[in-house]
């Protein structure tokens, strides 16, 4: 397996990732591969996207479907932050056995939790060893979602290949600024200014490396959020309801607002009474069954409850006081809309017509 790097930026768009906002990437992608759009994993969540981009595979086989679990045998609920919850093997984890060198480096501290486990150098803004730093001559890290927190870990990828020169580089890191800001604005503008200039050191430090510049998913605006939890709950309907993006990073999405749930009805619940409710409120798009949903989208039907819910465009479902919010200040993800991300190629595997997902960088360098 060649050298390769792979950088995952937390919830950009295709909108943020352009050829004004980053002209030295997109030079190298002429010159050297391709620039286009690919699909994200459903939901359009963290984890279940870095577990599809680390392994090559869908939700079905990773087994990742979201940042939060439940489980309605023993109603036990939780964070996803710590080894356990992947079940597929990743390209960190085939590089090792090859006998090579891998680095991981990430804002979040739960990703490196979940799937850093075995890597040679792991680097976490969120929990910083300081051995590692002063290893590669690195300051302490800002805060996770301090706006310098994208330079710190691109600074840090660059020191990892200039000092370390590992075969395979995972890096990612935090939406913050992208659930805050438009690509319109400077703030998001300069979030990917960093990425711009690091992308392009590295490029010239190890020019032979193979490099993709992907998203976990994309975000958007959204006006309208739903509680639909209280909903069920003021029409006496026994159901769970599952917020696959929760997580205990609040400062990007204060309500937990997403665009899909999982609904786990009880064992006495009458399924009608539920679908007449998920029919009525006009934000709910597309009504699925897990049956349904884990075909179209390559989903494990036994972890994603009885149904599953899609928001509207502008809407999403947040854990608002009352069953409906109106709202101008939340961006956020989870939903179709969220689905498509960029995926820009130096030194590809493979042309650009055999990459149609994020996940196909690591199934094409594994040849799944």
């Amino acid at each position: 397996m060649d050298k390769a790097m792979i950088l995952v930026i937390d919830g950009c768009a295709p909108e943020y990732l352009t050829r004004e906002t980053a002209p030295d990437i997109y030079k190298l992608a002429d010159e050297y591969g391709f620039a286009k759009i690919v699909k994200s994993a459903i939901p359009s969540v963290t984890n279940v996207n870095h577990a599809c981009i680390l392994s090559g595979k869908f939700p079905e086989d990773t087994k990742m479907v979201g940042n939060y679990f439940y489980n309605p045998e023993t109603k036990e609920e939780g964070f996803i932050e710590e080894k356990g919850f992947m079940k597929a093997e990743t390209i960190l984890q085939a590089y090792k056995k090859e006998g090579k060198k891998t680095a991981f480096l990430t804002v979040k501290g739960k990703v490196l939790g979940v799937y850093g486990e075995g890597v040679d150098i792991g680097i976490s803004v969120q929990t910083p060893d300081k051995a590692i730093l002063d290893q590669l001559g690195l300051d302490m890290p800002p805060k996770v979602q301090d706006h310098s927190s994208t330079e710190w870990i691109m600074k840090a990828a660059l020191a990892c290949v200039k000092k370390e020169n590992p075969d395979f580089v995972y890096c990612t890191t935090n939406d913050f600024v992208f659930h805050h800001f438009g690509p319109e604005t400077s703030e998001a503008k300069a979030q990917i200014r960093y990425i711009n200039y690091f992308i392009n050191e590295i490029n010239k430090a190890d020019p032979d490396r193979r490099i993709y510049i992907t998203a976990d998913h994309g975000m958007n605006q959204k006006t309208k959020l739903i509680n639909f939890q209280h909903m069920a709950d003021n029409k006496n309907l026994n159901l769970y309801c599952l917020p696959p993006l929760k997580d205990r990073y609040v400062e990007n999405h204060i309500y937990q607002e997403g665009g899909i749930i999982y609904v786990f009805l009880d064992k006495n619940q009458n399924p009608e009474e539920f679908l007449k409710l998920a029919k009525s409120v006009p934000e709910i798009e597309k009504i699925m069954t897990n049956t349904e949903a884990a075909k179209e989208f390559h989903l494990p039907a036994d972890r994603i409850g009885d149904y599953v819910l899609f928001a509207a465009e502008s809407c999403a479902f947040g854990e608002v006081e009352g069953e409906r919010l109106e709202t101008n200040d939340v961006r956020t993800h989870g939903s179709l809309y969220e689905r498509n991300v960029p995926l820009i190629t130096i030194h590809p595997e493979k042309e650009e017509e055999a990459y149609n997902y994020s996940k196909d960088i690591a199934a094409l360098a594994m040849n799944l």
